[in-house]
């Protein structure tokens, strides 16, 4: 969606019958640029993108959206200044001191995705709480992808199953396709149907590389502290006018063929 275009109103319905995705996975994207445009601390923006992050959350079982992935830290974002690097440490603390009790009493089961080597222990009791808390809900899913990468994500896939090997508990064969697919962090869903970037940048990032082999990749030009249910909806609007096919071809093709 160009940055002139409205999105659709929050109160707008997706066209009727369209195709609906069950897993929607967000690169939450712009948070600095957002801050410096106000001539904010880059901290400020980030503090924008959690409250974006509360209010997609919530317009998400709305839209009928059963999983919800978002990249809040990846494995390279340890190469930003420290103060910048200590303010995303800080917002998962921020975000479940706030919230964890009204997604339980909503239903949402969360999950933090993602290596845990390099968080201080704090946070990672602070994750492991919000996790077992909440582990029981299945009304909606929220993965969290914190100090996450796709790339680091397959090679620890690849290592256990080495390890597995080097026990004997496996052999070389035994790897398929859904065997690695086990292996990974979003192990237990679905893979994403769509791909949701905001910011304008067009790119994956390192996110989801495994998972993303037949989602639908949408960029919009709105920077995330600014997003919200319309945005959301917008991008389910250009999935619902998407052709999925694949790797097979049109049915209107193969008639035509025929």
């Amino acid at each position: 969606m160009a940055a002139s275009e409205k999105p659709p109103s929050a109160g707008a319905p997706l066209p009727e019958g369209s195709p609906h995705p069950l897993h929607v996975a967000v690169v939450m994207d712009g948070n600095g640029r957002w801050a410096k445009q106000r001539g904010l601390p880059r901290s400020l923006g980030h503090r924008a993108g959690v409250e974006a992050l509360k209010r997609t959350v919530e317009a998400a079982p709305r839209l009928n959206i059963r999983w919800l992935t978002v990249f809040g830290f990846s494995t390279e974002n340890w190469s930003r200044p420290a103060a910048e690097v200590a303010e995303l440490m800080a917002l998962p603390k921020r975000y479940f001191e706030s919230d964890i009790a009204r997604l339980d009493r909503e239903g949402v089961r969360v999950r933090v995705i993602g290596r845990r080597e390099g968080l201080s222990s704090d946070l990672v009791r602070l994750v492991e709480d919000a996790q077992a808390r909440t582990a029981r809900n299945d009304r909606f899913h929220l993965n969290i992808a914190f100090n996450y990468g796709g790339q680091a994500d397959i090679t620890d896939a690849a290592r256990r199953f080495a390890e597995e090997v080097a026990a004997g508990r496996r052999a070389p064969e035994d790897l398929d396709e859904a065997m690695l697919g086990g292996l990974l962090a979003t192990a237990g869903s679905p893979p994403p149907d769509l791909i949701v970037r905001p910011s304008g940048e067009q790119r994956l990032s390192n996110f989801l590389l495994w998972e993303a082999a037949y989602a639908e990749l949408v960029f919009q030009d709105v920077l995330w502290p600014d997003y919200g249910e319309e945005h959301l909806r917008a991008a389910l609007a250009e999935f619902a006018a998407r052709d999925r096919r694949y790797g097979a071809i049109a049915a209107d093709n193969v008639l035509a063929a025929g």
